[in-house]
């Protein structure tokens, strides 16, 4: 599958490099490409990015999201899926740039004709590619409006090493805001733990 990647940080490289180990054709979509030729990757621009793919990966800080899609245009990313893995935080990390929604909505609202699927942003990148490097399994969560939308998402989900019963499905794209929500328990965890190396794992009652 060709999947773009807007952004070259961490958690953009972390999954260009497992998707790519799958055997997927990925390239990282850059405002500035030709300031990126160091990351041993493909990197474009923001409009070839989205232009090459099939499935494209908004990896960008959620604070400006919304403002860098838009300057791709609806057009561009009409019947693309996109799989939104960004979350605004304050510079501090203290407040959500989105307190009373998600950015995940505010994309999809501003790009209707876009099936938007939020996953993946309720762990640091190092566990994205690697879950099965952690103590027991743990749970990946899945958020949208488009049924197809999410299947195809699992599928790559599966190939980055979530099994089918690590994936849960959570609703629909309003669902989206307890995912991002979590990025402040994360960080409480995550000092408690003195690392970012971690996950939760939703357990259900035993049947009878």
């Amino acid at each position: 599958m060709r999947i773009g990647l807007l952004g070259t940080g961490n958690v953009a490289q972390a999954l260009a490099h497992g998707w790519s180990a799958a055997g997927h054709d990925v390239l990282l979509g850059s405002r500035q490409p030709k300031d990126r030729t160091d990351l041993g990757l493909p990197v474009a621009g923001l409009s070839e990015t989205a232009a090459h793919a099939e499935a494209l990966v908004n990896a960008t800080p959620g604070a400006v999201s919304v403002e860098l899609l838009r300057s791709i245009g609806a057009p561009a990313l009409a019947g693309t899926l996109l799989i939104d893995i960004g979350v605004g935080l304050s510079d501090d990390f203290s407040e959500l740039s989105h307190p009373n929604s998600s950015l995940g909505e505010q994309i999809q609202e501003a790009f209707p004709l876009t099936p938007v699927v939020k996953t993946l942003c309720t762990m640091d990148s190092t566990v994205m590619t690697a879950p099965d490097g952690l103590d027991g399994p743990s749970t990946v969560f899945l958020s949208g409006d488009d049924a197809e939308a999410k299947r195809a998402t699992g599928r790559l989900l599966t190939d980055l090493g979530w099994p089918p019963s690590s994936q849960l499905d959570i609703g629909g794209i309003t669902t989206a805001r307890g995912q991002e929500h979590f990025a402040l328990l994360f960080m409480g965890i995550a000092g408690g733990l003195g690392v970012h190396t971690f996950n939760i794992n939703v357990v259900a009652r035993r049947s009878a």
